[in-house]
């Protein structure tokens, strides 16, 4: 097996919004005269007024997207929105720490996050999934994201021949403030673990899961080898954000390897719960699983 270390790193794009001063108002007196209130400063930032008969940046996606655009609402403010959504979005990941899975957005486009999925047990045990996932245009009002792996891994909900994930199984109709992108990369996580095989996208992976559990899992780590032995591939996409595994290099790893390791709590701080240890990990040499090391022998 393979040796090997990742990372990544997310840099928030921050839009600013500034405000336009509203022009002097005029009011009309009982006398029939007008005059002209002073300009008011406001401690408040706010939007620009929404121009009338505004023009949609993208092409709206559903109906949905066309109603809103009619009115304004997101032919003014759309960009903006979007890109706080998807960092709300992305903040709401971040808070799940799902285990064994890791997510960067694109540096080209806010609307394609790379991940990998890490499977520790199970039939897919040592599985490493590198995947892409694609978030529509009017988001969070459209359909849901879509998932697809790097290369199809043989699962009874993966197409097998563009390695698109089912997500619609689980979210039929994506419900704006209720449904996050978190939701589907759990998903996408414990489908490898909880297996279903009504309605299949590999019609043959879901006969050999019922009828032939052996001739299964014999597929399933054929699948689980070959993922393994594209890692360290280049990007299908070429994106600096990208995630990309390199081979274990001593000069540059090793010290990172120790660092990892002497943050791990000492016995005698085992009562303080209040202590963190960042998020850093490494895989153990000749394996695929993470958050592993040399099991020491104790003297007797």
């Amino acid at each position: 097996m393979y040796k090997y270390s990742w990372s990544v790193s997310f840099i928030p794009r921050i839009v600013t919004i500034f405000s336009k001063s509203r022009p002097d108002a005029e009011e009309k007196t009982l006398s029939g005269e007008l005059r002209t209130s002073p300009l008011r400063a406001s401690a408040k930032k706010q939007l620009p007024s929404i121009p009338k008969n505004a023009v949609p940046i993208t092409k709206p996606a559903s109906p949905a997207m066309s109603s809103q655009s009619t009115n304004g609402t997101h032919a003014s403010y759309g960009p903006f929105y979007l890109e706080y959504s998807l960092l709300a979005e992305f903040t709401l990941v971040v808070k799940q720490k799902l285990p064994g899975v890791y997510v960067q957005p694109s540096y080209r486009s806010a609307l394609m996050w790379f991940g990998v999925i890490f499977i520790r047990h199970g039939l897919y045990q040592d599985g490493v999934f590198k995947f892409t996932v694609y978030i529509p245009d009017n988001y969070p009002d459209g359909d849901c994201p879509r998932l697809v792996f790097d290369l199809p891994v043989f699962h009874p909900l993966v197409d097998p021949l563009s390695g698109e994930l089912d997500v619609k199984r689980a979210f039929a109709k994506w419900r704006r403030n209720h449904n996050h992108i978190w939701q589907v990369l759990m998903y996408a996580r414990r489908v490898f673990y909880k297996i279903d095989t009504t309605a299949p996208l590999n019609p043959e992976a879901a006969v050999l899961y019922e009828k032939d559990i052996q001739l299964f899992k014999s597929k399933v780590v054929d699948s689980v080898k070959l993922c393994s032995s594209h890692l360290f591939d280049q990007p299908k996409i070429e994106d600096p954000y990208a995630i990309i595994f390199s081979p274990w290099n001593p000069a540059i790893h090793d010290e990172a390897r120790e660092k990892m390791l002497s943050q791990k709590k000492k016995p005698e701080d085992q009562h303080c719960k209040s202590m963190h240890v960042s998020g850093l990990s490494w895989v153990k040499p000749g394996t695929v699983q993470p958050f592993s090391k040399e099991e020491k022998t104790m003297p007797t």
